[in-house]
């Protein structure tokens, strides 16, 4: 029996971390936060994160960097870029990697709706993958 499917956040920045976490677990979400490159992969070896939001860069590494591992690690694993201003090159550099989608970076409160929108679409593709595709 698999556990609920679960939301990894990997960003850098406390008070975004923070906001983000909120908004999810406030949204009925299992929520676990991280600031660093191990715990992503962590969380994803356990298998307690299926959707992964992650930031450009932390643990001087890029985001571009880090996605193809944990492609590796979980081919099957949503991963939602959440960035802003980032250079047209990074993102398709991203979208090649397999990201689901990128999303702009909350800054205020009501900036939230596109990244809400865009973890339950990432839930509803989790949920109706067949068990056996999280199982590898």
């Amino acid at each position: 029996m698999m556990n609920m499917p679960g939301l990894l956040i990997a960003d850098e920045d406390v008070i975004t971390r923070k906001r983000m976490a909120d908004l999810f677990i406030n949204a009925g979400y299992q929520v676990t936060v991280t600031n660093t490159a191990a715990g992503v992969l962590y969380g994803i070896l356990k298998k307690t994160a299926q959707v992964v939001l992650i930031s450009t860069r932390f643990d001087e590494m890029l985001a571009t960097e880090l996605i193809p591992i944990l492609k590796k690690c979980n081919r099957n694993l949503t991963i939602i870029l959440v960035a802003s201003e980032l250079p047209l090159t990074l993102i398709r550099k991203a979208r090649s990697e397999g990201i689901f989608y990128h999303a702009l970076k909350p800054t205020r409160p009501g900036d939230e709706e596109e990244l809400r929108e865009a973890v339950k679409c990432a839930f509803e593709k989790v949920t109706h993958a067949p068990e056996s595709e999280w199982l590898q």
